[in-house]
């Protein structure tokens, strides 16, 4: 069984931010099951509940839906497959407290995230 879930991600050290930043994180609303895998049935039974939303400093906020795709997963600013970025390579990759995940920036550049929370959405 699947519960859908809201995961904060923050920037891990990177060599700009060797403490890692706060300030610069993503919330994603996911349904995951019972080892922390994304339970794609669930998300597509529902797919405008999945969601993402980036933070940054001194740029507005992006939201979106999180999608399937094929070789991953992307981000795209409507419920369709017009304006996909590549976000997520989470096919054998728990989402788990502590852990963390790759992302692929708007801009094309891959920075780690830690994450930080997993709470009921």
């Amino acid at each position: 069984m699947s519960n859908w879930r809201l995961i904060k991600l923050e920037l891990a050290p990177t060599e700009a931010f060797p403490h890692g930043s706060p300030s610069r994180c993503y919330l994603m609303r996911l349904p995951l099951d019972a080892g922390g895998m994304i339970d794609e049935l669930a998300r597509a039974f529902e797919p405008k509940r999945a969601t993402l939303r980036r933070f940054w400093p001194n740029e507005p906020d992006q939201s979106g839906y999180v999608l399937k795709v094929p070789g991953g997963w992307a981000f795209s600013h409507t419920a369709g497959e017009v304006d996909l970025e590549p976000v997520l390579h989470l096919e054998d990759h728990p989402i788990r407290q502590g852990e963390y995940l790759t992302l692929t920036e708007p801009d094309g550049s891959r920075l780690p995230f830690r994450i930080v929370s997993i709470a009921n959405a």
